[in-house]
């Protein structure tokens, strides 16, 4: 049962996929949105089997792919849609489309792959993540909804750099942006969007379940791990080289990688390569009780990313007590606090890393036991899905 509605919002959420069981962060989300007693609706690319379990109104996009049979099908039948049941929203698009110097061609291919997104009333209409706005920056307008996105960091930083000018228009338009760190809030800013428009809201996560046991047993063969899709952003590779450097100091550890991704044979041919093969297991996806179990077990979380908007995994990690290390990319530093939650180190330099692990190996049982307390008590204190949902009906409410 939803409490009463009192007029609140109906969001519109546009996302590639409806949200996978690892993608806790939305599924929270929306959770938290119909617990508050909004409507949401979920925009999505297109609908897999099973999806449509899924606990809100799902919209999916026509099928463009294929062949050109299909594809013409597909393309007539949103135009048709727009013409006879969007008419006033699909020429407001036109419009606006038509006043940013749009040519006619994409104009029209614009009101074909949007259609989807007129079909419902709401009241805002908000972008997963930042290139999903992209040739989509009218369309909140034309259908009389407010607009806000969300950047992540990989969107934020590494799209720029793919597709150039990727989000010159979205700047310009009247946009309310969701951001994970405050340095990810001043570089917005240096693009010369208006402070009052940008609203940070970090990740939060489930403290209930993720909760310490209390006190924590050090094992004699210190176990490290990290939880990361495969992926070189994750900069795992450098920490595949501060690991060896733990070896060639005969540090007694094995270290533990939870994901899989495409970079799985670079990574296990480089641990071959170290000569850590033998201090290393890969164990590919595992699901979040699985994951917790294996928290619980071990002593040295790593997160040594190149680029990192904030990172569910880390707190998760404090929150279960282990010793936290960290690469200082955008919002890691801001999700543990430099010798007060963990430990924040340059990243792309190994050697740095392994020394830090090698001294937080060596701490005494006191010091380690004051880090845990002060990380647990912040994540459970700044990092709940309540404060997180109420942060997120203020933004659309206020």
């Amino acid at each position: 049962m939803h409490p009463e509605r009192h007029n609140k919002p109906t969001i519109g959420l546009v996302l590639s996929t409806v949200p996978r069981y690892s993608e806790t962060f939305f599924r929270n989300k929306i959770i938290g949105l119909q617990n508050n007693g909004f409507d949401v609706v979920l925009f999505v690319d297109y609908i897999e089997e099973g999806d449509l379990n899924f606990p809100c109104s799902i919209v999916a996009a026509p099928d463009f792919g294929g062949n050109l049979l299909k594809l013409f099908l597909n393309s007539c039948s949103s135009i048709i849609k727009s013409l006879f049941l969007h008419p006033k929203k699909s020429f407001k698009l036109y419009l606006l489309d038509k006043r940013d110097g749009l040519s006619f061609k994409k104009r029209m291919r614009n009101l074909i792959v949007n259609q989807f997104l007129l079909a419902k009333t709401i009241d805002w209409l908000h972008f997963g993540f930042g290139m999903l706005s992209n040739n989509r920056e009218n369309v909140a307008q034309a259908i009389g909804a407010k607009m806000a996105v969300s950047f992540r960091g990989f969107d934020l930083y590494l799209s720029p750099l793919k597709h150039e000018n990727c989000y010159d228009k979205l700047f310009l338009k009247d946009v309310k942006y969701h951001l994970l760190s405050q340095e990810m809030k001043e570089d917005l800013i240096d693009n010369k969007i208006s402070a009052y428009k940008i609203k940070v809201i970090p990740p939060a996560i489930n403290i209930d379940f993720f909760q310490s046991k209390g006190n924590h047993t050090e094992n004699k063969v210190v176990k490290i791990i990290t939880i990361a899709r495969l992926h070189w952003k994750k900069g795992i590779e450098y920490t595949l080289e501060a690991i060896h450097e733990l070896k060639q100091n005969e540090i007694n550890f094995h270290y533990t990688i939870i994901g899989d991704g495409s970079q799985l044979e670079r990574l296990v041919f480089a641990a071959h390569q170290l000569g850590i093969q033998d201090c290393i297991t890969f164990t590919g996806k595992m699901s979040q009780v699985e994951v917790k179990k294996q928290l619980e077990e071990s002593d040295v979380y790593l997160q040594y990313s190149i680029q990192e908007g904030f990172c569910n995994a880390v707190l998760e990690a404090q929150a279960m007590g282990l010793m936290c290390i960290v690469s200082n990319a955008e919002g890691l530093s801001e999700n543990v606090l430099n010798g007060k939650t963990g430990w924040v180190v340059p990243k792309r330099q190994p050697k740095l890393l392994a020394q830090k692990i090698i001294e937080v190996i060596n701490l005494s049982s006191n010091e380690r036991e004051s880090i845990r307390e002060t990380a647990i008590s912040r994540v459970r204190e700044e990092f709940n899905l309540q404060k997180q949902n109420k942060s997120f009906e203020n933004f659309y409410e206020n």
